[in-house]
């Protein structure tokens, strides 16, 4: 009975230590307060000017005070017409939109084809309206370019892993951790890996620790369209799901079910 009673005690001692978190690698940002404002501002002014790539889906609208002069260098924008199905009444929802091809084009009205591919949002408004103004039009129109496929992959120790849509075409990374529920708490929050791809088709990855608030004054704070967010799992986790090889297991089963035999029979012989 004793010997039953000191396996069962190692037994719960061993499952509390695989769940055992240390309670300091939970918190973010703990010295916020060291981080200069002056730092945390440069970093809000650049918010929202995401990197244009290929496969990126655009919404371009050019708008003057003369509307009529400025219609030939906007996409047709479908009207819906009464009597007709839900799945026609706008006609082709792509229409609307400029796809940026793998060579980072996109076919512009009256323009023709221009080469986008690494231009900021901002860059992208100011070199079509140099193109439109004067050549064009005698006052300089106002452009607005916004990505409708701004998305961000999360994967890992996230309470809601998945795919994070911004439907404003902008995020920033604790944006994206908010929207995914949180890091779990056995996600290492000293180590998240982000993968980008450049507009060139170059992969990097980048290492972020959430505990010291520096990542706020990084570049990569502000999150580009198809980043991936990986969050891995801390040393407690991949202890808690440790398991014997099959070939093993079975035979520690095997010999668990000689000694319930034996027992047995030495248990009758009594």
């Amino acid at each position: 009975m004793k010997m039953r009673n000191l396996l069962l005690l190692a037994v719960l001692s061993l499952l509390m230590a695989s769940c055992h978190t240390n309670g300091d690698e939970i918190p973010y940002m703990t010295n916020i307060d060291q981080i200069p404002s002056a730092a945390l501002a440069t970093v809000t002014t650049q918010a929202g000017d995401f990197t244009i790539k290929p496969g990126d889906m655009l919404q371009i609208n050019v708008s003057a005070s003369n509307a009529d002069a400025v219609k030939p260098f906007n996409k047709i924008q479908y009207v819906p017409t009464l009597g007709t199905s839900s799945t026609s009444m706008y006609g082709d929802h792509n229409a609307v939109f400029y796809l940026v091809d793998d060579a980072g084009n996109i076919d512009f009205p009256v323009l023709g084809k221009l080469h986008i591919t690494g231009m900021t949002k901002k860059s992208v408004e100011d070199y079509i309206a140099s193109l439109i103004y004067p050549r064009y039009l005698t006052e300089k129109p106002e452009i607005e370019c916004r990505i409708q496929n701004f998305r961000v992959f999360c994967l890992g120790d996230f309470n809601h892993p998945g795919v994070v849509a911004a439907t404003n075409g902008r995020l920033n990374l604790i944006e994206a951790i908010a929207m995914s529920g949180d890091l779990t708490l056995q996600g290492r929050r000293d180590n998240v890996m982000l993968i980008r791809t450049d507009p060139n088709g170059q992969r990097y990855v980048k290492r972020i620790n959430l505990g010291d608030a520096n990542f706020m004054t990084m570049p990569e704070f502000e999150l580009q369209q198809n980043d991936i967010l990986y969050v891995e799992p801390n040393k407690y986790k991949k202890r808690s799901v440790w398991s014997l090889p099959p070939v093993y297991a079975a035979g520690v089963s095997i010999f668990g079910t000689a000694v319930s035999i034996v027992n047995f029979v030495l248990l009758l012989a009594k």
